[in-house]
């Protein structure tokens, strides 16, 4: 049975996407790693076949969506002043989430990610909980954070916390970064959204203009069914992809 049907009376879930532009630094950056990378793949794929090259096409994937997220997850050397544009518009979310008197799951796939939000909300005296693969009492975080009204704020990590929590106590969800398969993003939303919410849950998807994420958005759109088939590891969501499509990916 659907949820729909199970729950008739949960309130409504809405989505929306929200755009932002990359930094001129992260622009330049990424138009150096999308050329080399386009190279090393056609390169790869030349010299041993496609099915051989799926690690040098993830690799230059993940790379991307880094530079998409922050400068500092690709650990270069002078990123540690650069300015994200993506970290700027979640400040201008949050802030107003907060004032709107709300709270707010965030998911990021990448754990570094996670450590840049908590250096950035403990700088401006903003409480949180956090929970990533490595957190020990699992139960006990989510417990507090359901039990403290005044804490607005869960960073979570996408892998650690797509399913089995109870985050009710929370109605706006914000997905820094997208996922390949937006059943995993469902089931994150779904932490809040769920049997004992009581107000209508907010999910919002960052996404960066003019790179990889705004391409993976439209090849979820487009092989919505052949990627919810595909739930598994990040490699087997990559199998799914043609030739065609990894060309469009890595396109500049």
């Amino acid at each position: 049975r659907l949820k729909k049907d199970v729950a008739a009376d949960l309130p409504a879930k809405l989505e929306q996407v929200s755009f932002c532009e990359l930094t001129p630094d992260q622009r330049t950056v990424y138009q150096q790693v999308i050329e080399a990378s386009r190279k090393e793949v056609l390169a790869a794929v030349g010299a041993q076949g496609l099915a051989k090259s799926r690690m040098v096409v993830l690799s230059a994937l993940l790379r991307l969506r880094q530079i998409c997220c922050d400068l500092r997850l690709l650990k270069l050397e002078g990123a540690e002043s650069a300015a994200s544009g993506k970290l700027d518009l979640f400040g201008e979310l949050l802030e107003e989430v907060i004032d709107g008197g709300h709270r707010v799951l965030v998911f990021s796939q990448f754990v570094s990610m996670l450590t840049l939000l908590k250096e950035k909300l403990t700088a401006e005296g903003i409480e949180f909980c956090y929970l990533d693969g490595s957190t020990v009492d699992r139960g006990s975080v989510v417990d507090r954070f359901q039990r403290s009204e005044s804490i607005p704020v869960f960073l979570i990590s996408l892998k650690a916390g797509g399913v089995g929590l109870n985050l009710t106590g929370a109605d706006t969800v914000i997905h820094f970064d997208p996922w390949w398969n937006p059943a995993v993003e469902d089931q994150a939303t779904d932490r809040a959204h769920r049997i004992g919410q009581r107000r209508v849950v907010t999910s919002y998807k960052l996404i960066t203009r003019d790179t990889v994420e705004e391409k993976i958005l439209a090849l979820q759109n487009r092989k919505r069914e052949i990627i919810h088939a595909t739930l598994g590891s990040e490699e087997e969501l990559t199998e799914a992809l043609t030739w065609e499509d990894i060309q469009e990916l890595l396109s500049p």
